[in-house]
């Protein structure tokens, strides 16, 4: 997770909680535009441990959500930040919703040969809509590498982000005119012809996917 994402994330927790900056900052014994600052200015750029730790425990929410590292696995296992962020595959879903679910651990090995991220740039998001199948079913759970985005676009499934909404769509690369076309694998939705590659938003690439069979 982003310093950025970490602050969204405190943010939507005080709107949805009816908190207020100044209470937060003196439940961490800082002055009373500690946390605002934070949020707005991103200053500290980080939250220290321990603040992180009261906060988490305040809003019962894991760490990982404010920044933290993610919950501990196994040995041999890496855990994923697992997300309930709108990754729609149809018409698009709103990208607000970041609370963070139980993570999923990956062998360490199987992981690098998988993506090219580190686990802080890998996230596991949850697919809404249709217009992915056969390969993505309403419910489906994909692994997002942030790390494999615009600068190494290539033919393949990515995660973009339109309007605000975060949707799961095939690009297919024409390196000679630099558009690309936009489509789903649901022949029933229409697609885009031709995009040009410098108006996409890329959150990252799909690189696996999980979920219920039949």
């Amino acid at each position: 997770m982003t310093d950025e994402e970490a602050r969204s994330a405190l943010q939507q927790l005080i709107e949805e909680r009816g908190e207020d900056y100044s209470g937060l900052s003196r439940l961490l014994g800082r002055n009373p535009a500690y946390v605002q600052q934070y949020i707005k200015r991103g200053s500290p750029r980080r939250l220290a441990e321990e603040d992180r730790r009261i906060l988490a425990r305040y809003f019962g929410v894991d760490q990982a959500l404010l920044g933290g590292p993610a919950a501990g696995a196994p040995a041999g296992l890496v855990a994923v930040g697992r997300y309930d962020a709108a990754a729609a595959a149809g018409a698009g879903a709103f990208s607000d919703g970041v609370e963070v679910r139980p993570n999923l651990a990956f062998d360490r090995e199987w992981l690098r040969r998988l993506a090219r991220g580190g686990p802080d740039q890998l996230s596991i998001i949850r697919v809404q809509g249709d217009s992915m199948t056969p390969l993505l079913e309403d419910g489906d759970e994909i692994l997002v590498d942030r790390a494999d985005g615009a600068g190494r676009l290539r033919d393949g499934v990515y995660v973009l982000r339109i309007d605000e909404s975060l949707v799961v769509k095939r690009v297919a690369l024409n390196p000679a005119e630099r558009t690309v076309s936009i489509r789903s694998d649901n022949v029933a939705y229409p697609g885009w012809p031709d995009c040009p590659i410098g108006a996409l938003d890329v959150v990252g690439r799909v690189v696996w996917a999980g979920g219920r069979i039949g």
